[in-house]
């Protein structure tokens, strides 16, 4: 049963997998800033190739949300996402996932996305359209709505065939008030944990207002899934 505002990374991983089972078999892909090769469980199909530029190790400055430990060891490209050593038109498809947030220089990573594509060859992209800070200090922004997507993509010679909303605001709202508890850390531990109990027949209402949302996304959602296809 879903739970509202804990399905953020669950869609997520579940429309990639979607996504990355329609690419045809044997097809050449890179995982732009791959990290610790997630997307590679959904690639047997695939000629997998991984990138990252192999810096961020789970601890990052201590600040904002790290994962303790992050293991880049069995990437097959270590290098700056806007400057992967392969050739124009090398792959026939480009998976980043949840990557754009944390390059100090987001369209230099799209030029080169679009640089490695052939011509007919798909982009599978997805970033918050909100988020906390995470790996710092390699962080730059929090999120990016559509209108960044429908512009810089398509000026990079990428034309937009889906633009999709992971969750909507009701649901982006119901994650924040399931992080009270912990955020009790920046001020009172045991007020936000008696606030996330307070919380809870609101939980109950924004899960009915999401079964019926007409839109809300478009003010606010976990972030947009892209599917883009090299002209």
């Amino acid at each position: 049963m879903k739970i509202v505002g804990r399905s953020n990374e669950s869609m997520r991983c579940r429309w990639i997998a979607a996504a990355l089972s329609r690419i045809p078999t044997g097809s050449r892909l890179l995982d732009a800033g791959a990290g610790e090769l997630r997307n590679r469980q959904w690639c047997d199909h695939l000629q997998y190739v991984s990138q990252d530029f192999g810096q961020y190790e789970g601890k990052g400055d201590g600040k904002g949300l790290q994962t303790g430990n992050w293991d880049t060891s069995q990437i097959d490209i270590n290098s700056d996402i806007t400057a992967i050593p392969e050739p124009d038109g090398s792959f026939d498809a480009v998976v980043c996932t949840e990557v754009l947030e944390h390059l100090p220089d987001p369209m230099g990573a799209v030029r080169e996305i679009s640089r490695l594509l052939r011509p007919g060859g798909m982009l599978i992209l997805t970033a918050p359209f909100c988020s906390l800070t995470h790996f710092a200090p390699y962080h730059f922004t929090s999120g990016f709505n559509r209108y960044w997507y429908e512009r810089h993509l398509t000026e990079q010679g990428l034309d937009l065939l889906e633009i999709t909303p992971n969750g909507n605001w009701f649901e982006y709202l119901a994650q924040e008030l399931w992080r009270l508890p912990a955020m009790g850390r920046y001020s009172s531990w045991l007020l936000a944990w008696f606030a996330g109990l307070a919380a809870v027949p609101l939980l109950i209402v924004l899960a009915l207002l999401s079964q019926i949302d007409r839109g809300s996304a478009e003010m606010l959602c976990f972030g947009w899934h892209v599917i883009a296809r090299k002209r």
